[in-house]
């Protein structure tokens, strides 16, 4: 089966490394057709193991080779489709769309903290089967309340988040 893992975290405050090291790190620990998408954290592969059993296996392996705590999503062709064709934002030039992937129930999470915090105009979010998009204006995206919020360390191993233009890339590479 295809899969696409999301890395948390991964070039952005002083956690660094190379997506060929990356790979690497999948392909000893058993994963075939390695390749990632962005220096971001997507890693595309295929496994005849399921989810659950390769997020264990894939932390591990990732927090052992980096000397880091690792928290990665694993997800299928199916439901990065599913990603992808849910978008409810039309697309606009001013606006980034972004989509969270998590655990389980993390949506409701994140819709709560997004209605508490303050917004700034044009700023939306919406569930679309349990998935959370939040759209903001080009440019405001770590300076908005929300988005300081995703910093939270308590939410750190609950959720990642993507331009939803990332899902299409995912998709090409599948």
């Amino acid at each position: 089966m295809k899969y696409c893992a999301f890395l948390r975290g991964v070039n952005v405050k002083g956690t660094n490394m190379k997506m060929a090291d990356v790979c690497q790190v999948f392909k000893d620990a058993g994963m075939n057709d390695v390749a990632s998408i962005l220096a971001s954290g997507n890693i595309v592969f295929s496994s005849d193991k399921k989810a659950d059993e390769l997020k264990k296996i894939l932390e591990k392996a990732m927090s052992d080779h980096f000397s880091y705590e690792a928290y990665l999503f694993i997800k299928s062709q199916e439901e990065i489709e599913n990603f992808w064709n849910g978008n409810p934002f039309e697309k606009n030039d001013d606006l980034h769309s972004y989509t969270f992937v998590g655990n389980d129930g993390v949506e409701k999470v994140l819709m709560q903290e997004f209605e508490n915090a303050a917004k700034t105009d044009n700023e939306d979010a919406k569930i679309v089967n349990n998935i959370f998009y939040w759209q903001v204006p080009k440019g405001n995206t770590l300076d908005s309340t929300f988005g300081k919020i995703l910093g939270k360390k308590s939410l750190k191993d609950q959720f990642t988040s993507r331009n939803i233009n990332t899902f299409e890339k995912i998709l090409k590479k599948f």
